[in-house]
This record gives structure tokens, sequence and C-alpha cells, in this order.
């Protein structure tokens, strides 16, 4: 039976619509230096879970509920990875969701959680124990999946997170995200941290303002499929880039230190500091302003701490601007 056809469904998907109620009063517009609540996402609309969808190239077919089972979700390119630990693959019922659920198979994740293929397996090792024991929480506490990476965290054993760390740090971290630098943008709706550009009599433009605007290349292969080769696109302000260059280069005259100090001469990650080049820019956000609200915790925030002191949301927003737009090596075959 999946875990779609259960009673739990019903209570998260209650939980979700709360959510989802709570924030679409929060304006989406954000001040200079306010709480980039657009970076923390909200639930998405349910859809019948029978409902059957296929990839190309895939040859498998899937539920809508077997795709989103967060006990065995659906592998639609098995032999694109090496095989999946069970606890990454499945999960551990009732606490442990299958980590492949939220940050995919290859482990490329989306705006609402960790970009974590590639990272260090010392530095995923380390974050998971934050998790556990609560020195990693959100600055908003809406953020519903930070809470439910504490239970994860608590719930899995040594040997588990080990496993899932040795797995996603086989994986390089691969071109996932476009940076595209504008005033407007489309009117959307906001889906698990998602914005999903609306259609129809609804559609239209919109000032982007002092936000990112993360959505997929594929709406549905993103939302709906949850496609692990289907990536984004990141609208972010017009010169952002350049700004976040200069601070990202050389601490833009002393507001903060550059980052290659730690995170290496082309921003891939330095021994256990994690690699930051392509990655998401609402994930980098949203990690920034935890850690100058002191709420993400721990050895390597620690470090992090003075380098986002002085930074303002704005400067926040530039530095993952431009660290998003960096191109990726294309790993070798």
């Amino acid at each position: 039976m999946s875990f779609f056809d259960t009673p739990r469904r019903a209570t998260i998907c209650g939980v979700a619509l709360v959510l989802a109620a709570t924030l679409s009063q929060v304006g989406l517009a954000q001040g200079y230096d306010e709480e980039p609540t657009w970076s923390y996402g909200v639930a998405p609309p349910p859809i019948d879970p029978s409902t059957v969808f296929e990839l190309p190239g895939s040859g498998r077919s899937f539920t809508h509920g077997e795709i989103r089972d967060p006990f065995g979700p659906a592998d639609w390119y098995p032999d694109a990875h090496p095989t999946m630990p069970d606890i990454v693959a499945n999960g551990n019922y009732p606490d442990v969701w299958a980590c492949a659920l939220c940050h995919y198979p290859n482990g490329q994740g989306r705006p609402e959680n960790g970009p974590i293929a590639g990272l260090p397996k010392d530095y995923f090792i380390q974050q998971m124990q934050a998790f556990r024991n609560g020195e990693r929480k959100s600055a908003q506490p809406r953020k519903f999946n930070t809470h439910l990476m504490t239970t994860i965290a608590q719930g899995m054993t040594d040997e588990q997170i080990d496993q899932a760390a040795e797995y996603y740090s086989s994986m390089p971290w691969r071109q996932w995200i476009r940076v595209v630098e504008t005033d407007e943008v489309p009117k959307s709706r906001f889906s698990l941290g998602m914005y999903i550009p609306l259609e129809g009599n609804a559609a239209g433009m919109e000032p982007l303002g002092m936000r990112i605007m993360e959505t997929p290349e594929n709406v549905e292969h993103a939302e709906v499929l949850r496609d692990p080769n289907s990536g984004f696109i990141a609208y972010v302000p017009i010169g952002s880039v350049a700004k976040g260059e200069a601070l990202v280069t050389n601490g833009g005259n002393g507001k903060t230190i550059a980052c290659n100090i730690c995170h290496g001469p082309d921003l891939n990650g330095l021994g256990i500091i994690p690699g930051i080049r392509g990655r998401s820019p609402t994930y980098l956000v949203r990690q920034m302003y935890d850690l100058r609200e002191g709420t993400r915790r721990g050895a390597q925030a620690a470090l992090m701490q003075p380098a986002v002191a002085n930074l303002t949301t704005e400067d926040m927003i530039s530095i993952a601007a431009y660290v998003a737009s960096l191109p990726v090596e294309a790993p070798s075959e």
C-alpha cells in the first residue's frame, strides 16, 4: 500500500494547506532588508494520486502517489546513478523519508531543499548531525521541511547517515540552473519553494522586485513528475550578477570576505567546505539569511557567521545570483 493511500496522507495534506494559506497572506515583494520569505516555499495543490505518468527515455510509468511516496518514491532512471542504499531509496517508516524523494536519486534537489550531489562526505555527515542535535534550524518557522529534516536525522542511525553521505558525495554536481537578469517576470503561484507561472486569464507579467524567482524549465516535469533531469531558471534583479561578483571575489571593499578563501579558487569546495558554484540561488540566500540570524549553527556555521554578519538581503541575492550563474564543468563519462 502506498503511503499516499493511508490516513497519514490526509494529515500531511491538511498541514500543507494550512501552510499555504498562511504564507499567501505574506506578500512576495520584499523590502531592502526584510526576511526573504520567497525562498522558503509552501505546499503544492493536491493531485489525484492514482494518475499515471511517464517520462521520455525512462521506459517506466508511475502513479502520482508512487512519484511522491516518501517510503519508495519513483526512480525514473535507475541506470543513471549508483545503486541507492536502502535508506536513500526507501527511508525507514514512519519518520525517515527516503532521501531520494526530496533530493532526487541524483542529488540535484530543488529550490526548497539542499542541492547535495557532490558535497564532501564529512560535510554531509556534519550537517546531518547538526540537524539531529538541533543546531541547524530555519529562520522561517513555516519552513516545514527543515523541521522534517530534524525528525529524519534523529531517526537515522550513524551507519545510515554514512551510507547516504557516501552515496551522494560520489556523484558530481551538474549544471542545473540558468540565471536570467530581468525587471519583470511571469505572474506566478508558489509551490514548495518554486514559482509556477500562471496560465490562462491569470497569466501576465509583474515586477520582480528584490527577490529571486526560481522556476522550472518544464513545469510538469518538475512539479508533477519530479524529473531528475529537468532544471530551473532563476530570474534575478538586473545588475545583481555584477554586484555579486564584487562581493564574492573581493569582499565588496570590506563588507565581507572573498568566498574563494574557504570555498576554493573555483568555488567548487575545499576539503570539508562545500562547493557553491552553480547551485540554487534560492537555497544560497536562505542559508546566508539563516546564518546571519543565528538559527543555523555548528562548526562550519561559526566560520560563515562573520562573513554574513554585515550582508543585507540584497547583498545575499547578489551573491547568490553571481554564484548560481557560474558554469559547471560537465563530468567526464
